[in-house]
């Protein structure tokens, strides 16, 4: 603690605050202007997560072809097949004919089992199911229960195993359908596995081969293994062999394909809308940031409503967001070329509205746009997600691809979270920035204890003359 003017009478440690005041005003600009860039700072990680999410929106929803498959199909025998589309921008029609289900192999033991035994010795069997080229050999300890002995072979075989507690049957289903049987013989180590799960040579398990589906596509004959598979761009799941033509028949879902573009329209006009209010947000020059002390001197609502305004404006005008907004109408004005076919958004419907104030937001008439869906939704894909260079390219691409310059670039000047301030440019300004705040600190420290050296040195001669005049004062009698 220093005390002052004890001598002179002076508030020494006010004036010394006061000269200070004066002395800090640099630094003060200095801090204001370092929190100022950290606003900045957070407001382009922010735009830059709103670019990222837009741009995965774009590649999940609406570049990916699978978007734009969507079918209603229908069957003339529901209850024996369903039918899905896996690919097809066209519509398709034709007849399956069930011959066959595909079915599971099984085994089942010929013996009753006492499932609380417990295995006397090590053991091993070997186990074939259809489609293995070779046998699983799988080992058991003593003392293994029926539990672990289902384990294992659950476990690392191609069967699974099972047993019913009431009875004490114990079986083997295939994992998977298709032509087959299940072959379980005794393994290299140790004896009595089989006999001991009922299933050896003398206690004569019954085994039942898997079969393949049988269908008839088209008047072709097909055979798979598993009753759910795809063919000729179809997922198709076989319920029932009733061996009867069944038609089917798939159009476009113009509804959700539909949305599939709304959704784009929706969130294209989203980020315009919020990248316009980032670069037109006021700045409010008279509003700096504030200082400890001034905060010290003010409520909570007053520094609330005084940061509002001082945080305005951080990206005004920025050059990136400003030249994204127009690269991006350009990308949506142009056309996409496909087999010398020019394609544009306007023969889908959808146009840039006519409003200034909506700052190049997108238009749907639904209408139109439903007819383009029904009409060719290939063509629709394509306008969108077509992977070409160039004119060939799809709109949605070149959208995608300003975008994720722009989310380069910015990150390039602000980074991202956990990134070192050395690895962008704004850090590197923010280090600077600190490393002169520092340097500020240690002057400061200096130029108070010169002020206070100096007071001090003048309180002490003051000491002084105050000393000499007492004596003299003295000497002559004054103090009589």
């Amino acid at each position: 603690m220093r005390i002052g003017g004890l001598a002179s009478g002076i508030d020494t440690e006010s004036i010394i605050k006061d000269l200070m005041k004066a002395q800090r005003i640099p630094l003060d600009k200095v801090t204001q202007k370092k929190q100022y860039f950290e606003w900045q700072l957070n407001d382009y990680r922010s735009a830059n997560r709103d670019l990222k999410g837009f741009s995965d929106k774009l590649f999940d929803n609406v570049i990916l072809q699978k978007n734009y498959n969507a079918k209603n199909v229908s069957i003339s025998a529901p209850d024996d097949i369903s039918i899905k589309s896996k690919g097809n921008t066209e519509n398709f029609s034709g007849t399956i004919n069930i011959k066959q289900l595909a079915t599971n192999a099984t085994y089942t033991g010929g013996t009753t089992l006492n499932i609380d035994k417990k295995l006397k010795g090590d053991s091993s069997i070997k186990i074939q199911g259809p489609g293995d080229l070779e046998p699983v050999e799988i080992e058991f300890a003593k003392g293994d229960s029926m539990d672990d002995i289902v384990k294992k072979i659950n476990e690392k075989s191609s069967v699974r195993a099972f047993y019913d507690e009431k009875t004490g049957n114990f079986g083997f289903t295939a994992k998977q359908s298709g032509e087959g049987n299940i072959v379980i013989t005794e393994g290299s180590k140790g004896t009595g596995i089989a006999g001991y799960l009922g299933i050896s040579s003398k206690t004569q398990g019954t085994g039942t081969a898997g079969v393949d589906a049988k269908i008839q596509y088209n008047g072709m004959d097909i055979t798979r293994s598993s009753n759910i598979f795809e063919l000729d761009g179809m997922e198709i799941t076989l319920k029932a062999a009733n061996q009867k033509d069944i038609t089917f028949d798939a159009t476009t879902d113009t509804d959700k394909v539909f949305e599939t573009v709304k959704g784009f329209v929706d969130n294209y006009n989203k980020l315009i809308e919020d990248l316009n209010k980032k670069i037109r947000e006021p700045k409010y020059r008279s509003y700096q940031p504030l200082s400890a002390e001034e905060k010290a001197d003010m409520k909570e609502k007053e520094i609330e409503l005084w940061e509002e305004k001082a945080k305005s404006g951080t990206l005004r005008n920025d050059p990136e967001l400003s030249s994204l907004l127009s690269t991006m109408r350009t990308a949506l004005t142009g056309t996409v070329e496909i087999d010398g076919k020019k394609l544009n958004l306007s023969s889908l419907g959808i146009t840039t509205s006519t409003d200034y104030l909506d700052h190049g937001k997108l238009v749907i008439n639904e209408t139109k746009l439903k007819e383009a869906i029904s009409k060719d939704p290939g063509e629709v894909q394509k306008l969108f997600s077509n992977d070409g260079a160039g004119k060939e390219q799809g709109l949605a691409r070149r959208v995608r691809d300003a975008v994720d310059a722009t989310q380069k670039s910015i990150q390039n000047s602000a980074g991202k979270v956990g990134d070192s301030n050395k690895a962008f440019s704004l850090g590197s300004t923010l280090d600077s920035m600190n490393k002169q705040i520092e340097r500020f600190e240690t002057r400061m420290q200096m130029v108070e204890s010169r002020y206070w050296k100096q007071f001090n040195a003048m309180e002490n001669a003051i000491q002084r003359a105050n000393a000499q005049s007492a004596s003299l004062m003295s000497a002559l009698g004054g103090g009589a």
